[in-house]
């Protein structure tokens, strides 16, 4: 049984040395120092003895306490929340359990020579921290073997630990531990110890001087910050660098870092005018006519104007409506139909109306004199005879057919005379004009009714090819 036990405790102290020097993330590293209480009450075991955890925290008459630095541990993290602990521990042993007296029944602390106690353990222990989701309480469970001297007579043990630590920062906290240990020899007695102590972490490495570990930087040899995991961001723009277009100039998001000094949605690398608010269309400069042309390339800022003429309006010298640009007739005012030069015939539209104008004239009666409400429609006439400077027009007298034809033939050839009379005195040349009566000759109407010898009544503009 003695050589069993030396077996199981090398076993298990090979085993948790082999995998120690495991990769880690921050701080592997930990030591511990505190002080120990031994009780071997507890343990389910005859009197002096008693039942598994009966007057567990029976501290003034079970435990044995040595309240100075009595133990110290050196701790390694593995992976995944495990963690190897090397302990080692020393106490006085003067209470073993509790006597009873047979008369009385009364129950006395069976005291016993302080006996020297010592102990080396070996713990792998698995964290629950995560599984709280608490960044400070880390209860954690253990189980290991040792080796144990009391009064100098040594034991193999197995070992169940259930413990927890309070991190005061994330090098420095306080662990709280209970440990069985069941011995494999009759002279040792199973026992609890528990342990109080100051926890030290170290060993993590910052090689850029950030405050963020290397295991969780992702430029470790660069100094950052920890929102952006240890990348730096060297604009102080909140933009890292490595994804900064722009890493030397604070910048907006929305330019991947680049920044729009203007504010008019152009990055200032792209803004050929970057201090002045302006157009993508125009790379970020104005356009203050809205022509099209930067006012830069303008040369007339504030008048819109095509490209092709530097963003000026073209002109229109003769003011026909035409831009000179267009007009074949630049310089002599024309139609919009005839490319800006005069038209020569008018259309059969144009004549149209100057025959409803002419038809419209109102004479006195049995004479060759306008009514006065006639004017405005002779000089719609006249302007319309204007716009063809080179036309010549025949104007037509008509009567109805009361009467007698030689006085009719006289008033239809006087009234034609009177119209063309009127026009040239109104700026229309007389070689353009001809005026002839054709008395009752060509009705339009029945003259058997007062409207049809009304419309017989007129004067008719033709065309003179």
């Amino acid at each position: 049984m003695k050589n069993l036990s030396r077996l199981f405790f090398v076993a298990v102290l090979l085993a948790s040395f082999s995998t120690s020097n495991a990769q880690d993330k921050n701080n592997p590293w930990a030591i511990t120092i505190g002080a120990n209480a031994v009780d071997p009450y507890p343990v389910g075991e005859d009197a002096p003895q008693g039942d598994y955890f009966d007057e567990f925290f029976n501290v003034s008459d079970h435990w044995n306490i040595l309240p100075s630095l009595s133990t110290i541990s050196v701790s390694r993290y593995l992976s995944d929340g495990f963690t190897f602990t090397a302990k080692g521990s020393l106490n006085k042993i003067d209470k073993f359990g509790t006597n009873t007296d047979p008369m009385t029944g009364e129950e006395t602390t069976n005291d016993v020579d302080d006996l020297t106690y010592y102990g080396v353990d070996g713990r792998i222990s698995y964290s629950l921290m995560n599984l709280i989701n608490s960044n400070t309480i880390d209860p954690y469970i253990g189980v290991g073997g040792g080796y144990t001297w009391l009064d100098e007579i040594g034991a193999g043990t197995l070992n169940g630990t259930l413990g927890f630590k309070f991190w005061f920062s994330d090098n420095l906290g306080l662990d709280l531990q209970s440990t069985y240990k069941h011995a494999f020899e009759d002279y040792l007695p199973k026992h609890f110890q528990h342990s109080v102590g100051l926890t030290f972490k170290f060993g993590g490495t910052d090689t850029d001087g950030d405050g963020i570990y290397d295991q969780d930087d992702a430029c470790p040899e660069e100094a950052g910050l920890e929102i952006f995991n240890g990348c730096p961001d060297s604009d102080n723009d909140g933009i890292q660098d490595s994804k900064d277009d722009c890493p030397n100039t604070a910048g907006l998001a929305e330019f991947n870092g680049c920044p729009d000094a203007d504010g008019d949605g152009v990055m200032d690398k792209d803004d050929n005018c970057p201090n002045v608010a302006g157009l993508k269309t125009l790379a970020g400069c104005p356009d203050a006519d809205g022509d099209g042309v930067a006012d830069g390339d303008d040369n007339c800022p504030n008048e819109a104007g095509p490209a092709a003429n530097s963003g000026c309006p073209w002109p229109d010298t003769d003011g026909d409506g035409v831009l000179d640009k267009d007009d074949k007739c630049p310089e002599e005012a024309g139609t919009v139909a005839n490319n800006g030069c005069p038209e020569v015939k008018p259309t059969p539209e144009v004549m149209k109306t100057l025959n409803e104008y002419s038809r419209s004239i109102l004479f006195n009666s049995g004479k060759a004199t306008f009514q006065k409400q006639t004017d405005q429609v002779l000089q719609s006439m006249v302007a319309i005879f204007k716009e063809y400077p080179e036309a010549n027009f025949a104007l037509e007298g008509h009567t109805d057919s009361d009467g007698s034809k030689s006085m009719n033939q006289a008033l239809s050839d006087r009234r034609a005379n009177a119209v063309r009379d009127y026009l040239i005195a109104n700026g229309i040349s007389s070689e353009r004009l001809t005026a002839k009566g054709f008395g009752e000759e060509n009705p339009i109407a029945t003259n058997k009714t007062r409207s049809g010898k009304k419309e017989n009544r007129r004067v008719e503009v033709k065309l003179k090819n």
